[in-house]
């Protein structure tokens, strides 16, 4: 018997950093996945290929003693093979570049989640959340599970920290140009470097936290109006809050005035210092923004929002 599962990727739209204090963030769910086959097998072994390497382990090793990125679906098929006689053969397939803030990990957890679990029991979205985040966990060890939930659900959701999700229903339509920066980034160093901002600028940090919530309210409004345009004010205008606690580089600096100049705005989405930012467009213009990156021979692609989320076979 094999249980196959997948789940898209996501994006940061509004929020990153300032949601760690209070704020609220909105996340969307984007249609580039992550797919994972589980099978029961003879052998009484844990095996996993991906395209980022493979692991074989006998079941009931110490989750602290594994060194790979894959020991989240270790720990899944670990739990789930508990008093069964069995191993389980997982194969991992992804369309999300890793590491750059588009959810590649969450998206592991919730496909690996439901195509193990699957295997033994029916299991219900918010059960299998429930493993994704304990998987998540084993690699971020303070994962808020913003990113599983969205990964699990798909659409759009604004998330903060004493509330948790809330799942946004509008469904605008537009398209996200994701451009990779290809720096190699530390989301941990970053989120240190703007606690440091905050300590040292306590005032004007206050002012910036408050500027980003009425955004954040206004960009709310703006999505159940599908008013692109003016999402992209937004867009623009959270950047520079961005740029204020100090995580862009000229390498970011230089993406998103490209991308500016052809979308209706440009920023940083995830951690910065790295990664990827997003430029806002729709049909108008697409193509002259993808073409604008491909030109200075940027790492790029056009994303749209999964409303679909988590899917299983």
């Amino acid at each position: 018997m094999k249980s196959k599962a997948s789940a898209p990727g996501k994006v940061i739209l509004f929020g990153e950093h300032f949601v760690v204090y209070g704020v609220k963030a909105i996340l969307c769910a984007i249609n580039k996945r992550i797919s994972v086959t589980a099978e029961k097998s003879e052998e009484n072994k844990i095996s996993i290929k991906s395209n980022i390497g493979n692991l074989t382990l006998e079941p009931n090793k110490l989750i602290s003693e594994i060194n790979s990125p894959l020991k989240p679906f270790y720990y899944l098929a670990n739990k789930m093979i508990q008093n069964q006689n069995t191993g389980i053969e997982i194969v991992v397939e992804s369309d999300i570049p890793l590491g750059v803030g588009l959810g590649s990990s969450s998206a592991c957890c919730v496909a690996g989640a439901a195509a193990i679990s699957r295997l033994f029991h029916k299991t219900s979205k918010e059960e299998i959340l429930k493993l994704a985040i304990e998987a998540e966990k084993t690699i971020f060890k303070n994962t808020s599970g913003a990113d599983c939930t969205v990964c699990t659900y798909g659409g759009i959701m604004e998330y903060d920290k004493e509330n948790g999700f809330d799942k946004i229903e509008s469904e605008p339509n537009f398209h996200l140009v994701i451009v990779n920066s290809n720096i190699e980034h530390s989301t941990e160093s970053v989120v240190a470097r703007v606690r440091e901002f905050k300590e040292k600028n306590e005032t004007k940090f206050a002012t910036l936290c408050n500027n980003e919530s009425k955004l954040v309210k206004d960009v709310l409004g703006l999505l159940k109006e599908n008013n692109i345009k003016e999402l992209g004010c937004k867009v623009i205008q959270n950047q520079k809050y961005l740029e204020t606690i100090g995580i862009s580089n000229d390498k970011l600096r230089e993406m998103i005035q490209g991308g500016q100049n052809e979308s209706f705005g440009a920023k940083i989405t995830g951690a910065g210092g790295g990664g990827c930012i997003f430029a806002l467009t729709d049909e108008s213009n697409l193509d002259q923004t993808m073409n604008q990156f491909k030109e200075k021979n940027y790492d790029c692609f056009s994303v749209k929002i999964d409303f679909k989320g988590l899917d299983t076979f």
